[in-house]
């Protein structure tokens, strides 16, 4: 049996939004995880971001008020300080993030997600 298709994502997010039509109109099964209300642990962000082969430098949103509040551009952080930071700060990392079995993708844009489909 093929694993689930799970989308970390925030409902309101315009791409979030894409993503659902698609593969809603696609027929795809898949769970929705809305990481601003249950926000996920680091260990869950680093298992991501190792599936998707992306730096957690790869995944931060720049453009999120609370990234400029904490001066990130000006700091050198590691990756694991950085993944601290996206537990703590939900908005600072990228959506959505579309999971299945050993594999991730960062659906930006959303055509992305049909990788994991294949």
């Amino acid at each position: 049996m093929e694993p689930g298709l799970t989308v970390y994502e925030k409902p309101t997010c315009t791409t979030c939004r894409k993503l659902f039509v698609l593969l809603t109109e696609r027929g795809v099964d898949f769970e929705r995880v809305n990481y601003h209300v249950d926000p996920l642990p680091a260990e869950k962000i680093r298992s991501l971001l190792a599936k998707a082969g992306l730096a957690p430098a790869d995944a931060l949103r720049k453009r999120e008020p609370v990234f400029a509040s904490l001066a990130l551009a000006e700091r050198d952080l590691s990756d694991d300080e950085l993944i601290d930071l996206m537990a703590k700060h939900p908005e600072l990392l990228q959506r959505p993030i579309v999971e299945r079995g050993e594999r991730a993708v960062l659906a930006r844009p959303v055509e992305r997600v049909l990788e994991l489909l294949d």
